[in-house]
């Protein structure tokens, strides 16, 4: 036997589902035009929504591509390679032997903005960087000058890149020959400044701390 869907009791005296609906509407009509409102805005925005972002996009990938044609990532000045996205008196400091006084200094030589970004210098500014760092030495005070007082010509200098390591690495040499003091420590390999060795820089057997012999008898 199959079960019949039983028929709703209607309760005597109460009106009827319609009714209620549209007494519901009669009590509250502003309720439907605010529901109405809250759907159309909802609409529209889930249509407004993926036309704003493929615009954005389309503006992005457009200055990306500008960008791509004319910027240099890596510019490579004073045989250092300089990040492109640095600017320009952030990206001479990667320079060994120039610091921030140096390249404001430079910057100020050249002419060229400070906060123009390197992957933005085009070909003559790159040149006119390049013959400013060799003539640091004239317009530069003597106080910026990194090496002053040279062993062999006496004059002040200043040492870019490569060149300070081997400039360090020829005034050692000549301390060795000399037999100075400085150069007799280096050779040995110890601190050359008067630092103390008994704790630290010991060389030679790692020996512990030997206790006496009455201490050992106890």
């Amino acid at each position: 036997m199959e079960d019949t869907p039983k028929p709703k009791e209607e309760v005597p005296g109460a009106p009827p589902e319609d009714a209620k609906d549209e007494t519901i509407k009669d009590l509250h009509p502003e309720s439907e035009t605010k529901i109405e409102k809250i759907t159309k805005e909802q609409s529209k925005e889930k249509t407004e929504l993926p036309i704003e972002k493929k615009t954005g996009n389309e503006k992005v990938k457009k200055k990306q591509d500008k960008k791509k044609d004319n910027f240099r990532y890596i510019v490579r000045i004073a045989n250092t390679d300089i990040d492109g996205e640095k600017k320009l008196v952030r990206g001479l400091t990667s320079i060994r032997g120039i610091g921030m006084h140096m390249s404001a200094l430079i910057t100020q030589e050249t002419g060229i903005n400070k906060d123009i970004k390197i992957g933005d210098l085009t070909d003559s500014q790159i040149e006119k960087i390049k013959e400013a760092l060799d003539g640091i030495e004239e317009s530069a005070p003597e106080w910026m000058l990194n090496h002053r007082k040279d062993y062999k010509t006496g004059e002040d200098i200043h040492l870019i890149g490569s060149d300070i390591d081997m400039q360090l690495r020829d005034e050692i040499n000549i301390m060795k020959k000399i037999r100075s003091y400085k150069g007799i420590r280096h050779e040995r390999g110890l601190p050359a400044r008067g630092q103390r060795t008994r704790a630290n820089n010991r060389s030679g057997l790692t020996l512990g701390v030997s206790k006496r012999r009455e201490d050992r008898n106890k």
